[in-house]
């Protein structure tokens, strides 16, 4: 899976764990939110080779792939949630796994022209596909780019041998730098680099001499990610069985301190919180996400955020494809699609997603911006009078002034601490809104509607 949408579900998270009882969530939003034209689209490949030591994403290691079915599948539910959204143009796509760089490149040519005859997919739109950098994906590159694949996304990780052992990783960093050099061939300016800092037993100084390695050979655009332990998984187990340690929270601000500054000196412009490019080469893909627009989902365990305006739609739906692979399957066989949870978003979901994914950017949200989903209360209304944003301005990790809202540097590696504080501002204000609403609705008025003194 890509990890701009892991890092998604674990901020959207943030939206639910939260809430105050309020019941503003019993009303909904009869108008359509912006965007409502054209989605991205994600395709999610289920199947790896072997699972990694941390990872606890969506994939399944079997024992043989029937290609040809999961490609028809694939087709069919691109085709029937295109037509569900009627969405008339579809800006990026990106394959994310998973691994999908195991995918046949037939796969990824039939699933872009699927997506063509049922929506406008520009000959120039960005299409990403993640690759594992090993013997496999490398020989595959050039055949993915005559499918229309035109960005690479490289699962490099680390350039530490020992470190890709315990990492479970299936590759090492010679098959890394040989797959970055051949993907900059093909695809110059369009290459990222995915690259995890707080690994068992990582110092600050070898991060940094790892880092200028990698920013020696990279090309415009690098992820950074930091690893964090997820329960279940055999690093977990590792870890709490004494058998690794991880570097403590102020070694990984350290780490994540240093790369900010060691990529700035290189020329890259930190976009969002992982995220840097250099001329200009951002992802057109997850921008989508950190801006709150339509993205369609298929595959299984996919996600997606879209209004179903060919069933009746007016609301944007948060919707979740069954994760395993084979009732996957059988669902699409069944009935085109493998729909496993559709949750209509009201208004106030919708701007907690704004919120939520607007702060990661560096630029924040802008009030044209939070105006699109919220015309009729501003930033500085719902949050401008609020003492714990006060706060958190007079501290300066927070800046909102009349450009917007916006972290500050420092802020944007404390958003995780920040954003409850907001939600929980945000639901107040608009509960607020609903009891005094409430409160009018009850008032005896004269038939020509002054109210009785």
């Amino acid at each position: 899976m890509t990890r701009a949408c892991l890092v998604i579900r674990r901020q959207l998270s943030l939206c639910t764990t939260t809430k105050v009882v309020r019941e503003v969530r019993r009303t909904t939003s009869t108008s359509l939110p912006p965007f409502s034209d054209e989605a991205t689209l994600y395709v999610h490949w289920p199947y790896c080779l072997k699972r990694c030591t941390y990872c606890n994403f969506n994939k399944y290691i079997p024992r043989s792939v029937d290609h040809s079915v999961m490609t028809e599948c694939l087709q069919r539910e691109a085709e029937t949630l295109v037509r569900l959204s009627q969405v008339s143009r579809i800006t990026s796509v990106f394959f994310g796994g998973g691994t999908p760089s195991l995918a046949q490149p037939s796969t990824i040519a039939a699933v872009l022209q699927t997506i063509s005859r049922h929506a406008h997919l520009s000959g120039d739109a960005e299409v990403t596909l993640e690759v594992n950098p090993t013997p496999v994906g490398l020989a595959k590159l050039k055949d993915f780019v005559i499918a229309g694949v035109n960005r690479f996304s490289i699962g490099v990780q680390t350039l530490n041998d020992d470190d890709l052992k315990v990492l479970g990783r299936d590759h090492n960093s010679q098959h890394a730098l040989r797959t970055l050099s051949e993907a900059k061939r093909l695809c110059p300016g369009r290459v990222s680099v995915d690259v995890m800092f707080g690994r068992p037993s990582q110092s600050v100084e070898s991060w940094e001499r790892e880092l200028e390695k990698l920013l020696s050979v990279c090309d415009d655009h690098v992820s950074l990610y930091q690893l964090t332990l997820e329960r279940g998984t055999h690093l977990f187990k590792q870890v709490h069985r004494d058998e690794l340690s991880m570097p403590g929270d102020d070694v990984t601000a350290a780490m994540y301190s240093t790369a900010r500054r060691m990529l700035e000196k290189e020329g890259f412009v930190q976009y969002e919180v992982s995220n840097f490019a250099r001329h200009g080469a951002v992802s057109g893909h997850n921008l989508g996400y950190w801006k709150a627009q339509q993205y369609i989902g298929i595959g299984p365990g996919a996600h997606g955020r879209f209004i179903p305006i060919a069933a009746g739609g007016v609301q944007r739906e948060a919707r979740t494809q069954t994760l395993e692979p084979d009732v996957w399957i059988r669902e699409v066989q069944q009935r085109g699609h493998g729909t496993r949870r559709c949750i209509k978003l009201n208004h106030v979901d919708l701007l907690e997603e704004v919120l939520v994914m607007g702060l990661r950017l560096t630029e924040g949200i802008t009030h044209e911006h939070w105006k699109l989903f919220s015309p009729n209360a501003d930033l500085h209304r719902i949050l401008g009078v609020s003492a714990e944003v006060q706060k958190l301005q007079q501290t300066g990790t927070l800046i909102l002034d009349e450009r917007g809202l916006q972290c500050s540097w420092g802020g944007l590696a404390l958003l995780d601490s920040i954003l409850p504080t907001l939600l929980v501002e945000l639901d107040a204000y608009f509960h607020s809104q609903r009891l005094q609403e409430g409160r009018q609705s009850v008032l005896p008025q004269h038939r020509d509607g002054q109210m009785e003194r």
